[in-house]
Parts: structure tokens; sequence; C-alpha cells
């Protein structure tokens, strides 16, 4: 194990998922094969470097099928032995606040799967990052079991009442399946720092 954080991969994703094993397992499966998909199409994961719920799965599915999974782990979570052991790398941070900003800084988009606080906590910031213009990548939600739901109807929500522009719609993509990711990723709208002059509405 590193610690210190690596270069950026050629081709890579954050993927931001939960723990839980007491979730409904369509959750696990979903991410499991998320983490094939991506192998598949050569791209490389970074995670949280958990072992458990759909961390595991997700990181599992995807070194199964030959491809490179870098966690990036809290020092306490790995006193805790809560990582992955089987990783392609798993870099130690000091504190969640330096393991969101790694995963971001590592990976050319970011990935949500259904989860609970934390991955909500990731979702929300790495779309407010966006929407100052600070992170300029796409963001794509897998929606199983109709997860994200209720949370798009909120953001669209926030629009409709005039918090967020209509154009902060385009910052994200909602892809029922793990399969459809690659894809949602390739047609993400382009954004830049010039969303800065609509961040405030």
């Amino acid at each position: 194990m590193n610690s210190t954080v690596a270069p950026t991969p050629a081709r890579a994703v954050c993927v931001y998922c939960a723990s839980s094993r007491t979730s409904h397992a369509d959750y696990r499966t979903a991410a499991h094969r998320l983490g094939e998909v991506l192998a598949g199409d050569g791209i490389t994961i970074v995670y949280g470097g958990g072992a458990a719920g759909s961390m595991g799965a997700l990181a599992d599915g995807a070194l199964a099928a030959g491809g490179q999974v870098i966690g990036i782990l809290p020092r306490f979570m790995a006193d805790l032995e809560w990582g992955h052991r089987g990783l392609t790398d798993l870099q130690l941070v000091e504190d969640l606040r330096t393991r969101k900003h790694a995963m971001l800084t590592l990976s050319q988009a970011a990935i949500a799967l259904p989860g609970g606080s934390g991955t909500l906590e990731e979702l929300l910031e790495a779309i407010t990052l966006k929407r100052l213009g600070l992170y300029l990548n796409p963001i794509v939600l897998v929606n199983t079991r109709g997860f994200f739901t209720p949370l798009v109807q909120v953001l669209q929500r926030a629009v409709d009442e005039h918090f967020m522009d209509p154009r902060h719609l385009l910052m994200w993509q909602v892809v029922d399946t793990p399969e459809a990711v690659p894809e949602a990723l390739r047609l993400a709208p382009a954004w830049s720092a010039e969303s800065r002059a609509f961040a405030a509405v």
C-alpha cells in the first residue's frame, strides 16, 4: 500500500457506492456488473477502497474481468481493516475530505451507485463543484431499483423553484443499467468553467 496518490490513469472513472451488506442484493449485483462493464471498456475504477457491500462487489467484478481498480482509503478505515486486499493499488489518505478530492482528481468522470449518506454527500459535492465550474467531467447516476428517482425529482424541484438554473439539469445523466454507463459517459454534454456565469440564479 502507498501513502501518496498515484498519477492519474489514462482512462479512469470515480465510482461512489455503498458498503452495506444488508441492502437488497440487486444493488450488489449491479455494482458487480458495473465493474465488469468498465473493465471491459478498458476503464480504470477509482473508488473508496472498501471490501464490503457494493464497494466490494464493484471491485470484485472489475478485477475478475481483468480490470484495474484503485482504492482510496482513509487511514482510520485501514486500521479497522475495511480495505479490499486484492486491488491493483490501495492509496491511504488522512481523512474523508482528502479521499473525496483524490477520487475526483484521479478520474475523468464520476459515477454514483445507490448508497447512504456518504454516497449521497459525495455525489452532491461533485454536482456542486460542477455547478461552480470547478469540476467539468461527466456525472452518471445508475438508477438501480429507481433509487435515484426521488433525488432527481428534488433537483428538478430546485430548478422549478429557481434555486438552480435549467441548464444545471445537464450536469448529470441517469441510466437504468450498468451496461448503459459507457455510452452515457461518451454522450455527456460538454461542460466548461463558463458555467460560473449562471451558477447563481
